[in-house]
């Protein structure tokens, strides 16, 4: 009997023992990659890459992930299929997924991706949407796991938009059990039904983001402009004012405490250059372990658990 095909569109589409082997996995193919081990259990296989919102980290991780795993790449944009004219995103995702075997996707309205995944024949990601950034989230944690083990029972600062970083920290909190510190701008607050929590027991909200940071294992934030708002800029920036994270949100956290940032960041807006460039930052090796989770995500949906 086949078994069914498993997608990751947002966090908690894995539960929280699929989510350690992932990081155990994670950790794994990473050492490989540091010792020039070569490791392909993808060989054969094709990854198709379809981009609607431009894309740095997002891109490289994902091709070059999928090179070191002896697997190859397509990339797409709208621009250069039809995705981006008249065919409708069901009849794609029926001639795509009958020629590669697993489908990255990074566009705007989940409900796109969704729809591509319902008539897939492949495993679907979501390389981000307007609502989530479940990779993202996986290497945040992975690598919080990596600098301070466990996340189980800490707390996670989350200072800024309620944007789709925001909805996926708290959909991996109520999954792995610990607590996250919301701090938004008003009229910039998390939708909670966006998230889809079963209760409110995961995360508090704070007005002032020092009372967020206070005693927070990890502080991180992003941009104040997410991709798709960018007419809101000046009204952002106005309104985000007191919500740069700077070198007194990180005093009032737990001496240990790390910062954490997606990137690109802008220095002087969501967060000081004393912070992003400091000795708590850890955002380089975020950046990196986009890539490794995502290796051990792509050998799970294809293979299942090996190793």
């Amino acid at each position: 009997m086949t078994s069914p095909i498993r997608h990751y569109l947002q966090f908690k589409d894995l539960d929280a023992d699929e989510c350690a082997w992932i990081f155990q996995r994670a950790a794994a193919v990473k050492a490989k990659f540091k010792a020039y081990e070569k490791y392909h259990p993808l060989a054969d296989r094709t990854l198709a890459m379809i981009f609607e919102k431009a894309s740095t980290r997002t891109r490289v991780s994902f091709e070059a992930g999928m090179y070191q795993l002896g697997g190859s790449v397509v990339h797409l944009t709208t621009g250069d299929s039809q995705l981006g004219r008249a065919e409708p995103i069901e009849d794609s995702a029926k001639v795509i997924s009958r020629m590669v075997d697993l489908v990255m996707i990074r566009t705007y309205e989940q409900e796109k991706i969704e729809r591509f995944a319902a008539n897939s024949r492949v495993p679907v990601i979501n390389g981000l949407t307007n609502e989530f950034h479940p990779c993202q989230i996986l290497a945040d944690i992975f690598t919080y796991i990596e600098h301070r083990g466990s996340i189980e029972g800490k707390v996670v600062a989350w200072v800024g938009d309620g944007n789709n970083m925001a909805n996926t920290w708290l959909q991996a909190a109520e999954l792995l059990g610990f607590t996250v510190h919301l701090s938004t701008p008003s009229g910039y607050g998390v939708d909670q039904t966006v998230a889809g929590l079963r209760s409110t027991d995961s995360f508090r909200v704070f007005t002032d983001p020092m009372d967020a940071c206070r005693d927070a294992d990890l502080v991180t934030t992003d941009v104040w402009t997410s991709m798709g708002y960018e007419a809101e800029n000046e009204a952002r920036r106005q309104a985000f004012a007191d919500w740069c994270v700077d070198a007194d949100m990180m005093r009032v956290a737990k001496p240990d405490a790390l910062f954490m940032h997606c990137l690109p960041a802008h220095r002087g807006e969501e967060v000081e250059a004393d912070v992003i460039d400091g000795p708590q930052s850890v955002v380089w090796d975020e950046a990196e372990n986009r890539m490794h989770v995502q290796k051990a995500l792509m050998e799970y949906l294809l293979l299942g658990r090996v190793g």
